[in-house]
């Protein structure tokens, strides 16, 4: 369902039963998009694990309604490229000059 396999912009939430945890992580990797995915859950220590193995930029648990400023904002596969908030993408979006000075 294109639901489920592409990127939707709007009040809209794909919901699908599963076996397993692996099978939901298969599922979700699915994709040739990665900007975000929400895992709902009330074992923080579970939402860690599965969110190291899901192929996003960013991870919720409990919620996916919220930016950071301090955490990065990216994604990856076809979800584009580069990096906005957080320090790293103030850095992608400068270019640091040095100076070497030496006096008499």
């Amino acid at each position: 369902m294109r639901v489920m396999m592409e990127e939707t912009f709007g009040p809209v939430v794909g919901i699908m039963p599963v076996d397993s945890d692996d099978e939901a992580i298969r599922l979700m990797n699915d994709s040739p998009y990665g900007l975000t995915a929400a895992v709902w859950t009330n074992d923080e220590s579970a939402a860690l694990t599965i969110g190291a193995q899901i192929e996003t930029g960013t991870v919720f648990m409990n919620r996916c309604d919220y930016l950071d400023p301090a955490l990065a904002w990216t994604g990856v596969k076809n979800t584009g490229r580069g990096c906005s908030l957080s320090v790293l993408g103030f850095d992608a979006l400068t270019r640091p000059k040095s100076f070497h000075l030496r006096t008499v």
